[in-house]
């Protein structure tokens, strides 16, 4: 729709079909509630744009060739045709249908595909293929319709969305948060308030989150390390009742605009993180992306996600660059007197410090067929137990193994862990569950275990002989750790509250004393996630005891962050049986919003200390650890 100049050659129609056919090859529009667009009205437009910028767009409508030159040249890359103000306008009428669609709970979340974008649009300017910012509109709407204190923006385009930034910075009920290509205000649209130290005027001060990329090539892990070092404590901090995301995927692989090496799959990652706010209540709009293969293939990680579908694993090296921490750190710095998550970090000064084409469309056609697995028929698996018909109806009832083929089993590999007949009770049904698991009959499973640590013990020895390289393994609670015999092979982290329990680096044990409640974020963001994106297990194993220091949302949203990793394989192995805990793992299992955190209290400075020291400990070992605190160069 954009003529007159070959800036604009990558704004076409087809990002919006390529997009679409690509959801319809993956079986993935019929999974969606169809939402129909309309036109967004004068005074939805009004709610963020001046009277005199809709005149001059709407007066485009009816203008020759020579006009509309004339009327363009006002602006910066942006050129009118006599159809933009009515596409502009579907495009603000589509936003504010998925947002209404959300907030009245016709649907979980959803994604407005629309053409054209919106976030570089200011008050009264049009700007970069932007006409109507769609997004901003979309959050002034939402806050007057259904009073609304509080909204998260995240604008993940490789652009920065200074139009966006310019309309709410001084609005401390939207926070926004904006990564974008920068180097140093080289890259457009090279703004000085572009840079990490734009926070925002006013009230608005510390709601504006600028992360700038000083250089291209950025890739999965520092996006990764954005999200867990910067957004995600903030985000929770924030408490958003609502997330938009302007959703460019111009930051993605083989983009002529961002020539940046971040693959589809790491888009999965992002949208799943959202969906943990807010109670699951997210809109994802699209802005740019001009590579049409990576383009249309990231739409559908996104969309997939929002269905609930596992997560593929993520690929490339886990390790942020140096200068991704740069900026991660100088966030962080600048953010500092606003965020009662960063009162007690220590940061450091600021450090001082496109390859050859690939054929990216070839690599993309192989890269999707190596992560994405097909959907296991069973979500979540269970056997027949005193609390099975307590659970979600979601929760599927397997078999429970036959007590001779149990006990075969584990006289011939695992005698030395089980001592007593009772235990191998509780066994049949934990295996029953573990290979519907293993064989990838179903995503994740649950099972009620009274020697939870011996049944443990075998799920991970189990999962180690038939071929899985890398288990998680996390315990929450009091729980006897029987000593991990698989070298290597086995990770695990005792989330409990008991001093006697050693590091034991060979063994990949790693202990966290005491993170209830409010010190959970700092624990489970700051060290737990990074470590075990670092670590990519084949599969998670969670086991949980009694006398939690872990309170039963924080257990709920440990579950539901930890799909992510290994293709969503969860298994949890239930000790304590408390009727609300098992609910709200197997809701968490099945995919259900994640329950609302409570109002966010910092950690002490002795809990921040407690995660730095293990943060030093093994930032080497984990890089994904490096972008928190003090960095080893």
């Amino acid at each position: 729709l954009l003529i007159f100049s070959p800036v604009c050659d990558i704004e076409v129609p087809e990002r919006l079909s390529s997009s679409y056919e690509q959801l319809q090859s993956y079986h993935l529009v019929e999974k969606c509630v169809h939402v129909p667009a309309r036109e967004g009205t004068e005074e939805e437009i009004l709610l963020v744009h001046s009277s005199e910028h809709l005149q001059v767009a709407k007066s485009t409508q009816t203008m020759n060739e020579e006009e509309l030159k004339r009327v363009s040249g006002n602006y910066d890359a942006f050129f009118f045709h006599p159809n933009t103000y009515r596409c502009a306008r579907l495009a603000v009428g589509a936003t504010l249908q998925l947002v209404d669609a959300v907030m009245s709970g016709k649907v979980c979340n959803g994604m407005a595909l629309v053409r054209p974008p919106g976030h570089h649009s200011q008050r009264d300017a049009a700007n970069g293929f932007c006409l109507f910012n769609n997004v901003a509109i979309a959050a002034k709407y939402a806050k007057l319709k259904y009073n609304l204190q509080r909204i998260l923006i995240v604008d993940w385009d490789v652009h920065h969305g200074q139009g966006t930034q310019y309309i709410f910075e001084d609005d401390p009920s939207v926070l926004y948060f904006s990564w974008h290509r920068y180097e140093h205000q080289e890259f457009w649209p090279s703004l000085k308030e572009s840079d990490y130290d734009a926070v925002g005027l006013g009230k608005g001060k510390g709601f504006n989150i600028n992360l700038p990329w000083n250089k291209v090539g950025m890739g999965n892990s520092d996006y990764l390390a954005a999200f867990f070092h910067v957004l995600l404590p903030m985000a929770f901090e924030f408490d958003p009742e609502l997330v938009i995301v302007s959703s460019g995927y111009d930051s993605g692989i083989g983009d002529p605009e961002g020539q940046m090496n971040a693959t589809p799959e790491v888009f999965a990652h992002l949208t799943h993180f959202l969906k943990q706010l807010a109670n699951g209540k997210l809109c994802v709009v699209l802005e740019g992306g001009y590579h049409l293969k990576s383009l249309s293939e990231s739409v559908c990680m996104t969309v997939k996600t929002l269905l609930g579908d596992p997560i593929p694993q993520i690929t490339g090296e886990m390790a942020p660059c140096l200068s991704a921490v740069e900026s991660i750190q100088n966030v962080r710095a600048a953010h500092k007197l606003y965020w009662k998550w960063l009162m007690y970090e220590e940061h450091e000064s600021k450090i001082i410090n496109s390859s050859e084409a690939v054929k990216v469309e070839r690599f993309l056609e192989l890269h999707m067929k190596n992560i994405l697995s097909p959907v296991p028929p069973i979500k979540t698996a269970t056997t027949d137990s005193k609390s099975a018909h307590l659970l979600p109806g979601p929760v599927h009832l397997v078999k429970e193994m036959d007590k001779t083929e149990t006990k075969a089993l584990v006289s011939g590999f695992y005698t030395d862990l089980v001592k007593e007949d009772k235990t191998l009770i509780s066994l049949g049904s934990m295996l029953a569950i573990l290979e519907k698991i293993l064989k990838k009959e179903a995503c994740n499973g649950i099972t009620e275990s009274p020697a939870a640590a011996v049944s443990v013990a075998v799920a991970l020895r189990h999962s180690v002989r038939l071929g899985f390289q890398r288990v998680l393994c996390i315990f929450v609670g009091d729980m006897q750790i029987i000593p991990n015999t698989e070298d290597g092979k086995i990770l695990m982290i005792h989330i409990c509250d008991k001093e006697h329990f050693a590091f034991v680096l060979n063994t990949f044990s790693l202990l966290l004393k005491d993170a209830e409640g409010n010190d959970f974020f700092s624990a489970v963001l700051g060290f737990i996630l990074p470590v075990a994106y670092s670590y990519q297990p084949n599969l998670t194993v969670i086991g949980i005891g009694p006398n939690r220091s872990l309170g039963i949302h924080g257990i709920s949203l440990l579950f539901a962050l930890l799909q992510g990793l290994a293709e969503s394989r969860i298994f949890a192995v239930m000790e304590d049986t408390e009727i609300n805990l098992m609910q709200n793992v197997a809701k968490a299992l099945v995919g259900a919003s994640t329950p609302h955190f409570g109002i966010y209290v910092p950690p002490t400075q002795e809990k921040i200390n407690k995660i730095k020291i293990l943060r030093d400990q093994f930032e080497q070992e984990w890089k994904m650890l490096q972008c928190s605190g003090k960095l080893s160069i």
